[in-house]
């Protein structure tokens, strides 16, 4: 069996981060694979030379490809673009090899470790990184990540909830099952002049303020999580943890810049609150410093953004040999939802699994052909074999800057 087209697209009216991919071979099977971010960049990548490595090779050689990939990228450096393709490429492979063993992937990975897999609701919705908002005029927009928009009221747009009715989202999350709740609320005080390197009392009440509604009237009936993007520095991560502690959240994650990870080590000792590092990590090696030096209460992996399923599985089985737990990123797209939910169900060590609920219901019906199940706050582990889901005919069109690499 041999690979004989590799395709590209980026379906921007819907997620513009998002790059597509599908993996086709001579014997009808069809690999599909995902990464969010740079795109473009991440499609040149791909059609430039990896696919020089793959056109023509044996699918199955999931490992040697990884390696060879990875490898070569070292060379010029591998993080970045580089690593987001070699995850696109690697999740398409796994879908591939499952197809032809007719198992889902999780149970090529060891089997079930987990029934189901715990989820939490990120405060997100149409407006945040999807052109889905009633009040999108130019429908080719750019996402800053931890920029987007609070929008407009409107079914499923949990961001403008949690900022304007916290109270009633967290109820109707308890309701639908979910045990906890993730929230972003101080990131407008990051985006003022300054916000990364102080943060005022005023900002800090403000931020505060949706996160004491839902404890004063629903107690401890969901978890909270923050999440910082990434945005602040020592001093402004410090003031906001220390105003966490009121709140018990079962973690802040990326309150503080990730650029130094003595600094979080120092950071997770001095906050007095549970610390997720971080899907903002890339390599192993990341990841291993993170863990040596006590950085993290949790570890925080996005499955296409780190090296696919093959370098999620290596990670997560290594947090657990330092006994932290993992919890699986996504708020970019199905399948790496999908991937995440797949890690996890094989594996002992996966505490959470993030979703959007919009996206779920709304968004990702669109761009696959499964529906995704979350149950009573807990994700299924999809039957179908491979990755579980297949991309739409339609995301893969002219207009999506759609390109090819095949074998002559």
């Amino acid at each position: 069996m041999k690979i004989t087209k590799i395709e590209t697209a980026i379906p921007r009216e819907m997620m513009p981060g998002l790059l597509a991919l599908r993996i086709e071979t001579d014997a009808g099977y069809v690999g599909h694979g995902e990464t969010y971010y740079v795109p473009e960049a991440v499609a040149a990548t791909i059609h430039d030379w990896m696919s020089n490595r793959l056109l023509g090779a044996d699918p199955l050689a999931i490992e040697g490809h990884w390696r060879f990939l990875y490898e070569r990228a070292t060379n010029f450096g591998s993080r970045g673009c580089e690593l987001r393709a070699i995850s696109a490429i690697d999740l398409a492979l796994w879908d591939i090899l499952g197809q032809v063993c007719n198992q889902p992937v999780w149970q090529l990975l060891g089997g079930r470790a987990q029934e189901r897999v715990a989820v939490y609701n990120s405060s997100a919705g149409s407006s945040y990184t999807s052109n889905r908002s009633p009040s999108r005029t130019n429908r080719d927009f750019h996402f800053w990540p931890g920029y987007g928009a609070v929008g407009e009221q409107s079914p499923l747009n949990d961001y403008w909830s949690v900022v304007n009715n916290p109270v009633d989202y967290a109820k109707e999350l308890i309701d639908e099952g979910y045990k906890a709740l993730k929230m972003w609320n101080f990131d407008f005080a990051a985006h003022k002049p300054g916000g990364a390197l102080h943060i005022s009392k005023e900002d800090i009440e403000t931020g505060l303020k949706p996160m004491r509604a839902i404890r004063d009237t629903l107690g401890d009936q969901i978890e909270i999580i923050l999440d910082g993007h990434g945005f602040f520095q020592l001093p402004a991560a410090l003031r906001i943890a220390k105003a966490m502690r009121e709140i018990d959240p079962l973690w802040l994650e990326d309150v503080i810049r990730p650029d130094c990870i003595d600094t979080i080590a120092d950071f997770r000792t001095k906050a007095g609150v549970p610390l997720a590092v971080s899907e903002m990590m890339i390599s192993m090696e990341d990841y291993r410093l993170v863990l040596e030096k006590r950085a993290a209460d949790y570890i925080m992996i996005d499955p296409t953004w780190v090296g696919g399923i093959s370098q999620t599985h290596r990670i997560t089985q290594l947090a657990q040999a330092y006994n932290v737990p993992v919890s699986m990123h996504d708020c970019t797209g199905p399948l790496t939802l999908l991937s995440g939910i797949h890690v996890a169900t094989a594996s002992g060590n996966v505490a959470w699994q993030e979703t959007v609920r919009s996206h779920i219901r709304i968004l990702y019906p669109e761009l696959i052909t499964e529906k995704i199940q979350v149950e009573d706050g807990y994700a299924l582990a999809p039957e179908n074999p491979g990755i579980g889901a297949q991309w739409q005919p339609a995301v893969f069109s002219s207009k999506n800057n759609y390109q090819v690499s095949q074998l002559a």
